[in-house]
Order: C-alpha cells, then sequence, then structure tokens
C-alpha cells in the first residue's frame, strides 16, 4: 500500500497532523502500536497553551474542550512559608492556559478521524523505516499477525524517544542532547475535588511538590522522590502527610481524598537533531524530552505538527519545499527555548540531593525575585502560556 505521508504512532501529535493533512486532501495513514483502549486512557498532563488550543480548534477538534476545560489565568508559587500568583493575562498579552488531559485530547482526535473514515489502524506495530533518503520510504510493520509494508513520499515518526522513526537517522546524522535529573515525581489521582483554584508549585527543603487537577472532582498531584522509588512503599496517608507539609501554609488546608492511581515518573531532557533526514521527520518525544515541570510536553509535539502540517499542505498544493526544508531549524529554535525554560523551573523548585545550603539560597533569591520583579514574573508567564508559534 502507499500513502502520501505515513504517520508512527497515534498520540496527540500523530492524530493532530492526520487530522490536519486529512482536513486538507493530503492522504495519510497512521500506524499505532496499541490498540484503541489503550492509546485512549494513556495518563499524561493536560496544560494546554493558547496555541495549542488554538490549534485544536483549527481542525475541529476543541468543541469538548471549551465546554471542558478548565481555564487558567495564573499560578501560585510557594516557598519559606511566602507565596505569590503569577497572573498570566497582565503579564503575557492577555493570554492563558486550559487544563485538560491528553487522554481527553486523544480520545477527541480519535473519535472525529475515525467519523471522517481516515486510515487509523490500531495494533499495527511498526518494526523499521526504510529508504529514508530515497524518494519513497517504507514503513516495515506488523498487523494481525502479519508482516505488511506502506511506502511513503514522507514518512513522519511520532513515535517517542524509543520509535523505530529515530533509528532510521544514521549514527553520523543524529545527534541527542540530553539531561538526566537526580530525582523523579511520586504522581498521583485522588477522587476529591481541588484545593485550589490554580496550579501551585511548591519549592521546600523537604522536596518539590504540585498540585494539579483533571477536573472540577479529579485532583493530580506530585511529589519529588529519589530515583527508584516504588510506589508501593508509599501507602495512603504517606503521601497526603508529606503533601501537607509541602504545601504548608496559614489558611490554607489540603483535601484528602481516594487516590485511584499512583506512578513514578522519571525526570528527563533531550533534544535530538537534526528533527529531518532525507524524507523522515521526527516530532514530539521522538525529538525531544522535557520535564514536566514547565508543562511543556504535548505542547511542544503540538507545534512541531502544526509547522510541519503547514509544511507538507504547501508542498503538496504548490510544489514549494522550502518550509519543509526549514521544517528543523524553525522548530529547533522554538524547542530550545521550552528545554531551558522546562530546565530552569525544575532546578528553581526541586531540592538536588547533592545540592549544598549555597544552593537552596539561589533557589530562594530566584523565587524571590520572581515575586519581587515584573520582569521576571513576566518572563515566566510569557514561557509558561507559551512562544508563538513560528
Amino acid at each position: 500500500m502507499h500513502t502520501t505521508v505515513g504517520i508512527i504512532g497515534a498520540g496527540p501529535a500523530g492524530l493532530l497532523l492526520a487530522r490536519t493533512l486529512h482536513r486538507a486532501g493530503v492522504d495519510c495513514v497512521v500506524l499505532e502500536s496499541r490498540d484503541r483502549a489503550h492509546v485512549e486512557r494513556r495518563q499524561r498532563a493536560g496544560v494546554l497553551e493558547q496555541s495549542t488550543v488554538d490549534a485544536l480548534r483549527a481542525v475541529g477538534a476543541a468543541g469538548r474542550l471549551d465546554r471542558e476545560g478548565l481555564v487558567h489565568d495564573g499560578v501560585e508559587l510557594r516557598w519559606e512559608g511566602r507565596a505569590h500568583r503569577v497572573d498570566f493575562p497582565s503579564l503575557a498579552n492577555g493570554r492563558r492556559v486550559r487544563v485538560y488531559a491528553q487522554t481527553e485530547v486523544v480520545k477527541d482526535l480519535v473519535a472525529l478521524h475515525l467519523a471522517d473514515g481516515a486510515a487509523l489502524r490500531f495494533g499495527a506495530e511498526a518494526r523499521s523505516v526504510d529508504g529514508a533518503d530515497t524518494g519513497r520510504p517504507t514503513i516495515r510493520y506488523t498487523q494481525g499477525g502479519r508482516d505488511r509494508t506502506l511506502t511513503c513520499d514522507y514518512v513522519v515518526g511520532c513515535d517517542g524517544f524509543h520509535g523505530v522513526a529515530r533509528a532510521a537517522f544514521p549514527e553520523g546524522i543524529r545527534r541527542t542532547y540530553a539531561r538526566a535529573y537526580p530525582y523523579a515525581w511520586l504522581g498521583i489521582l485522588a477522587d476529591v475535588a481541588p484545593s485550589c483554584d490554580e496550579l501551585v508549585y511548591a519549592h521546600s527543603r523537604r522536596g518539590f511538590a504540585l498540585h494539579s487537577m483533571r477536573s472540577p472532582e479529579v485532583s493530580r498531584l506530585y511529589l519529588q522522590v529519589p530515583h527508584g522509588t516504588d510506589p508501593a512503599d508509599w501507602p495512603d496517608e504517606r503521601i497526603w502527610d508529606e503533601l501537607d507539609a509541602r504545601f504548608a501554609r496559614d489558611g490554607w488546608e489540603l483535601a484528602r481524598g481516594p487516590i485511584t492511581s499512583r506512578s513514578v515518573l522519571p525526570m528527563r531532557s533531550s533534544v535530538t537533531e537534526p528533527m529531518r533526514y532525507g524524507r523522515v521527520f521526527l516530532a514530539g518525544d521522538a525529538a525531544h524530552i522535557v520535564p514536566p515541570t514547565g508543562a511543556k510536553g504535548l505542547n511542544l509535539a503540538v507545534a512541531d505538527v502544526v509547522v510541519l502540517g503547514r509544511a507538507l499542505i504547501r508542498h503538496r498544493t504548490t510544489g514549494a519545499s522550502d518550509l519543509l526544508d526549514a521544517y528543523s531549524d524553525t522548530c529547533l529554535r522554538r524547542v530550545w527555548r521550552a528545554e531551558h525554560f522546562s530546565y530552569a523551573m525544575t532546578t528553581m523548585l526541586h531540592t538536588d540531593p547533592a545540592g549544598s545550603p549555597f544552593d537552596t539560597r539561589l533557589q530562594i533569591a530566584q523565587l524571590d525575585r520572581i515575586a519581587d520583579s515584573p520582569h521576571a514574573a513576566a518572563e515566566l508567564a510569557v514561557n509558561y502560556t507559551g512562544l508563538p508559534l513560528p
């Protein structure tokens, strides 16, 4: 079988790109190794920048998001018994964010894709991408116990860091810059109404904590924990007690409820350059990973495919390849800005197990500066709500 664009991975990036191309009349096929039920229940963060919301609206995928997404106009920082709210609209030219789980974004895009009769193949595990530097790259995959091939004009890898699309880049071409952080997050979902109206980021000498939410009835919270932590070592009462200690603030109380899930998330950063080799393109986690502190992972993936979708449509309709040729450089400029912001947020808020009292004082000085300087607060607000798309 042949298609214009073969997309590996039915996460938000792959699905949004497919939706964009399908609406523009560019044929494409999405291959996803997991079944639909698995794809639609994968839990991921869900803070959406304004440009991400706009991109979903542009392809008709924001109906439920607009009804159910929680609009947030700021975040609260806590440290040393002090609290400071960063007001987004006043500091970032009216921009704001929405809380809407990535799981729900995927559900919405899958439903639209299937309703349109577009090609979305679940249980199709890509094994390799061959001929990246030829005019007709081939995806070899397995589905239903049979080996199959899909030839393409272009291949887009939205299949993560360990996906086959990255492997199509020769070692001499591909370069990955990476950093591992000396801690992880223990994340929980709890059936209890959030104790705050907006996200709370807490710096504590006991470690970092984050209070987020999934809905008005479900809270999402995180604790900084050591690498190798077993979630089973953290019973409910221990988790709530530790969250209480790290969020401590006069006049504020953390509501407790049944914990329905818990998992440990490693913290790391990586960027792969270039994001294109021949006729194979990388997008989302296949090209870059950020620590979740800055809420950039999903938003960077969406930015990638907005840029790539525009370039593919332009090439198909006019024959011009300038945007395709510029894809990697265009995206990487924004990626590195987001990587820097995520790194800055992470190192400002987390307790480094090998750190010194001097390091802690630097963190507090930076938090004090954000509270006391409109310029520092605006820098955080502009980056958090998202840089403009190229």
